[in-house]
């Protein structure tokens, strides 16, 4: 018995519509497209200048404190969650998606030069210039209520009084110890009320400390007497140290890299070295024309964050000597405090205007969820625009910025004083007998002697 059965297919009887995405194959075949490249040029131009279009980095910004923002911390165990200290004696913990502030902290009696967070998440540490290291149990931040917040301010587990002001306080990672800088650098445990160990070089404040994620054992200071120096828990006495001819504000460990670090200085300029060879910088970051006062680097290790005394946050890369973007607004003041989020999109400024400022990574860069489409579109565009980025239009498009008045005559000053002083030494080496002169780098000239 022979059975007849009718098949149809859809794609005959089903009528096309205009939403219908039909797959389109592409000859790539140089021959039959001549014109490839003129049009992928074209292609990058347009995309350098949407960019410019688009680019919109101020997210908003999150109000509260009463006094100068003087510092911050992020909270490892909670990506949407960072710390601020303010000159008044608060700290606020802040949920970004909100911007809002979910819980307080409230106990010193005077300005919050430091606080920290354990990599666990669960204790924050905080100094100040009372004298006192306090440590405060973290809350699960997605159970506290708003309403509750001001209401029940949280208060100290443990206060620990010691006998001079803190300037800077830094967690070691997956430890309990903690290390503040003040006269001296002090290591405490989280359990016990005294300093476990401690270390003086010299006589001079010290200014900030971090530890090497790498390492948790190492850590890195700046002092006031224009020194950087590096730290071994397990010997009793300091490793190494150099002295600048400017102060260094703060220090950076690269995530990605835990032997390098970057410090940023009084004189303008960030200079990144390698702990193991600090004769020489490894690479010069100038742009500001005023001193920078914090960094912070991103979560990939392939770019930082710095803010300045010249109201900039600038943007740059790890082993790039010009920052490759620049954020600035009309009210905001001298930025003290600068910190990537935890997953890199996005970098919080802290500020003298009592200010916290939200902003994106990638100025140009489409929130909210992407279709695949639209995430291949921005890939294509970021490929073709780093393909032609050297030719000439596209370069001008990609590297200009807009700056306030103030700071772009404040650098074209900075530019003429050191290219008169290129020339002077110039004229100085001509009219000298050959040899007995010699022009050291910039990367060795900023760095006075080294100590070990």
């Amino acid at each position: 018995m022979k059975v007849k059965v009718i098949s149809r297919s859809a794609d005959e009887f089903t009528r096309e519509r205009s939403q219908d995405l039909q797959r389109v194959f592409h000859n790539y075949d140089p021959n039959l497209r001549t014109q490839e490249k003129a049009v992928e040029y074209v292609r990058a131009l347009n995309a350098a200048k949407l960019d410019k279009i688009f680019a919109k980095p101020f997210v908003g910004a999150m109000d509260g404190h009463i006094d100068a923002v003087s510092c911050m911390a992020k909270n490892p165990n909670y990506l949407k969650g960072f710390f601020s200290g303010s000159m008044d004696g608060d700290i606020r913990l802040w949920d970004i998606a909100t911007r809002k502030t979910v819980c307080q902290f409230t106990g010193h009696q005077g300005a919050v030069r430091g606080v920290t967070v354990s990599t666990d998440g669960r204790i924050l540490v905080s100094c100040g210039t009372d004298c006192t290291v306090r440590l405060w149990r973290v809350q699960d931040p997605t159970r506290i209520e708003s309403d509750e917040v001001f209401e029940n301010p949280a208060k100290p587990m443990e206060t620990y009084v010691w006998k001079n002001a803190f300037r800077a306080v830094d967690h070691q990672w997956d430890g309990n110890l903690f290390a503040t800088a003040g006269a001296k650098v002090d290591i405490w445990d989280q359990n016990r009320s005294q300093p476990v160990n401690s270390f003086g070089w010299g006589s001079d404040t010290i200014i900030s400390v971090r530890f090497d994620p790498g390492d948790p054992n190492v850590l890195a200071t700046s002092g006031s007497d224009r020194s950087i120096a590096l730290y071994d828990l397990r010997m009793s006495s300091p490793a190494r140290k150099i002295i600048m001819q400017t102060r260094t504000n703060a220090i950076a460990w690269n995530p990605m890299e835990p032997m390098n670090f970057t410090a940023a200085n009084e004189d303008c300029n960030c200079y990144s070295y390698d702990a193991r060879k600090l004769d020489e910088a490894k690479c010069v970051h100038k742009d500001h024309v005023s001193a920078v006062m914090d960094i912070d680097f991103s979560p990939t290790g392939r770019e930082f964050a710095t803010g300045s005394y010249d109201r900039t946050v600038r943007i740059f890369p790890y082993n790039g000597g010009h920052s490759r973007e620049v954020y600035h607004g009309k009210r905001m003041q001298r930025v003290f405090c600068v910190k990537f989020s935890c997953d890199g999109s996005y970098i919080i400024s802290g500020s003298d205007d009592t200010n916290l400022r939200l902003w994106k990574a990638k100025a140009s860069e489409q929130l909210g969820v992407l279709l695949p489409r639209e995430k291949k579109k921005h890939d294509y565009l970021e490929a073709v625009k780093k393909r032609y980025k050297h030719l000439p239009e596209v370069k001008r498009i990609i590297r200009h910025r807009h700056l306030p008045k103030p700071i772009f005559k404040a650098a074209a000053l900075r530019r003429t004083m050191e290219d008169a002083s290129k020339r002077k030494e110039e004229r100085r080496k001509a009219h000298s007998a050959p040899g007995s002169i010699t022009t050291r780098p910039l990367r060795r000239r900023k760095i006075i002697k080294e100590i070990e």
